[in-house]
């Protein structure tokens, strides 16, 4: 097994005195993986404000267009607020998601309903941009045959997102891939359907879909996620979150999830 190493450096953030970060490098098998540990989860969230606006504009400069696919949680809608006060160039970019659960039109458990206060209300982005599960279909499978499609027309073929945004649960899932689920093993689709977890069945984008993207951000917060955050770093496959590429990821966490 290839050991894994780290480096580490401390940095002091100078458009925010006294908020400093410290930012390690995993390696393991010739791929990398930034993680920097803010102070709270308003730092995370504006951090990673600022490296999805990095991104957007270099993918503007780049290919025309910025694709990403974002995850929910609580502190994604921080994140996503702080982003409409950045430089981005929003009439190209286009905004996915990376899992919904199984619930009607504004239901408070969408992501689709976080989403659209945080991010629509509040950057110059039209609806047209956002492009939302169909998860309110009456047949489910052909919703997320649907919504691969929908990413093809977008993205390319295979499609590439530019960014995914995910998060980690304290039970090692991330996006709607959890332990035990079926859609753990899917290798030839873009978009699954899961089993009911917590009280609710998902789509997600599957490994396929989420490991051809040219940035994973991870965003990591709260004390109840130390245990899966050392797995993770450490390559632990035997969670869901260790199957996703490492090679060119950031981690953007707060101290008490960092440990």
């Amino acid at each position: 097994m290839t050991p894994l190493s780290w480096t580490r450096r401390v940095q002091v953030r100078l458009d925010a005195p006294g908020l400093a970060s410290e930012t390690w490098v995993a390696m393991k098998g010739g791929h990398s993986m930034r993680f920097q540990v803010f102070q709270d989860a308003n730092a995370v969230a504006h951090a990673a404000a600022v490296t999805i606006a990095a991104d957007a504009r270099a993918a503007v400069a780049a290919r025309g267009r910025f694709i990403m696919a974002v995850s929910g949680g609580n502190t994604p809608w921080i994140m996503l607020r702080a982003l409409a006060g950045e430089e981005v160039p929003w009439k190209d970019v286009h905004v996915f998601q990376v899992d919904e659960r199984i619930a009607p039109a504004g239901d408070p458990d969408r992501n689709l309903t976080n989403l659209h206060a945080s991010l629509l209300e509040h950057a110059p982005l039209s609806l047209q941009q956002i492009y939302a599960m169909p998860v309110e279909s009456s047949d489910l499978e052909a919703a997320a045959r649907q919504y691969a499609e929908t990413l093809q027309q977008i993205a390319g073929a295979p499609p590439v997102l530019d960014l995914a945004h995910l998060g980690l649960g304290p039970d090692g899932h991330t996006a709607s891939l959890v332990p035990g689920d079926s859609a753990l093993n899917v290798t030839d689709a873009d978009v699954a359907l899961t089993g009911p977890y917590m009280g609710r069945r998902r789509m997600t984008l599957t490994y396929p879909m989420i490991n051809r993207s040219r940035r994973i951000l991870w965003i990591v917060t709260g004390s109840e996620k130390v245990a899966m955050l050392r797995r993770l770093c450490a390559g632990d496959k035997s969670i869901p979150a260790g199957n996703i590429s490492q090679d060119q990821a950031v981690l953007l966490a707060d101290r008490v999830a960092g440990g």
